[in-house]
């Protein structure tokens, strides 16, 4: 069984902003990634991978407000308002998702620990080089758990989105997670993944950028949390 961190996740109240604040904090334009059907939102991505984090890869995710309303809460909490608003003061990292190859597996092992990430559900998006499948661990009410710091989880179908990025220039280099319950890190715990003390932000990525180190910072303000 395998287990990596596949990418982060930035969210921004429109993509148009997440673009300006890439280019504003890298000097780099992320390509187009798609829609996603499935939660009504589109993103653009950029290659992060490194030799610690192989296929990693950085997701600006939004709303897309052409299409129509999912009829469910979307994923990484992106229909609270609480976020929202904070989204209003520019982009953020809200969150991280885990590769694996035994998603029903981890699922199972979690609710043993008191922890309910949601349900496995296919999703998919359309891409230049041809439709992305996968299976990925969604709760019902789109929660993102411990603050943003407990991992989504993803199952990849025979593609991975990062095999068509080009390099960046951009790696990561560390992710620090903080206020995971010992069941949650347990089953979620990835190599080059480190657990930082409670007091810190829940998630601190280190990357190496062309214009020197970036430090992305979580926030912990930015939704009336459910805990696990």
């Amino acid at each position: 069984m395998t287990v990596a961190l596949d990418h982060l996740v930035v969210a921004a109240r429109t993509l148009d902003d997440g673009v300006r604040w890439c280019e504003a904090t890298f000097g780099f334009v992320p390509q187009a990634g798609g829609k996603h059907a499935l939660m009504g939102t589109h993103n653009r991505v950029l290659s992060i991978a490194s030799p610690g984090f192989e296929r990693a890869y950085l997701e600006i995710i939004a709303i897309d407000g052409a299409a129509p309303p999912p009829g469910r809460p979307r994923w990484f909490d992106l229909d609270q308002p609480r976020l929202q608003r904070a989204l209003e003061r520019g982009p953020q990292l809200v969150h991280w998702v885990l590769r694996c190859d035994d998603l029903d597996a981890r699922l199972a092992a979690l609710r043993r620990g008191g922890i309910e990430r949601g349900d496995a559900v296919a999703a998919e998006r359309d891409t230049p080089q041809g439709l992305l499948r996968w299976r990925i661990s969604v709760r019902a009410d789109g929660s993102r758990l411990a603050r943003g710091a407990l991992p989504t989880l993803i199952e990849w179908g025979e593609r991975h989105a990062a095999d068509a990025l080009p390099p960046s220039g951009i790696t990561l280099e560390a992710l620090h997670v903080a206020g995971l319950p010992d069941a949650a890190w347990a089953c979620c715990a990835a190599p080059g993944v480190e657990r930082a003390a409670g007091s810190a932000p829940p998630l601190v990525a280190v990357l190496s950028t062309p214009r020197g180190r970036v430090n992305l910072h979580s926030s912990a303000e930015d939704l009336d949390d459910v805990q696990p």
